[in-house]
């Protein structure tokens, strides 16, 4: 493929991507399509590759039915998509953890110690570079990483010819309970960061409006 036919294939993808309200639920997304999307997500960058994320790729029509009530923006998604994921971001991601010691040791295959060269940048890039001294602000931390996992994920889906909707729209505290009390989720290492739908939409697209890029780029030279 030449580089031009390649760029117009993602201004296209981007171009036909958009926050699908109305979805058909007699379309399905292929497996090898969905494990490429899932892929594109578990693939992605993260702070010091740490990975605080996971995904529940939630089937259950049961489970579905009860996050209803607490998750309106979702309820399309619910109704229609295919396949309807929620990201977890983990909590208190510290050099303190027994998870940043699991992925030094069992994912990066690195030597671990609380007071290696790497430890103490990334403590020292937590607590004084972008100030990560409390829980809230270490979930958050985690949280803005999901997303990155999040527009891979929708990106890939378009370049499949896939639709899909990011989903903020739930009360967080509520579908966390939900989600505690049925045994998905525990609370004390991960927090809801926001739902996906995706499948295949059932509405016409409308174009899309943005601001012109000389309003959002300054060239610095």
């Amino acid at each position: 493929m030449l580089k031009s036919e390649l760029r117009e294939q993602i201004m296209q993808a981007h171009t036909s991507r958009y926050a699908t309200k109305a979805f058909d639920p007699t379309k399905k997304i292929a497996e090898e399509d969905w494990l490429t999307i899932i892929e594109s997500a578990r693939l992605s960058p993260s702070s010091f590759g740490y990975e605080p994320w996971k995904f529940l790729l939630v089937n259950n029509e049961e489970i579905k039915e009860g996050l209803k009530e607490f998750a309106g923006g979702a309820i399309n998604s619910i109704n229609g998509a295919s396949h309807f994921v929620i990201a977890l971001a983990r909590k208190n991601v510290t050099i303190k953890s027994d998870y940043v010691r699991h992925i030094v040791e069992d994912v990066l295959g690195a030597e671990f110690a609380v007071d290696s060269p790497r430890s103490l940048y990334f403590d020292n890039f937590q607590k004084h570079s972008q100030q990560l001294t409390d829980d809230r602000a270490l979930y958050d931390w985690a949280s803005k990483q999901t997303y990155i996992a999040m527009a891979n994920m929708m990106t890939t889906a378009a370049l499949l010819g896939i639709d899909s909707c990011p989903i903020e729209g739930f009360n967080k505290a509520k579908v966390e309970a939900y989600l505690s009390e049925k045994g998905l989720v525990d609370l004390d290492k991960f927090g809801v960061s926001y739902m996906l739908g995706l499948g295949y939409r059932n509405e016409p697209i409308t174009p899309k409006k943005r601001q012109s890029l000389d309003e959002i780029l300054e060239v610095i030279d």
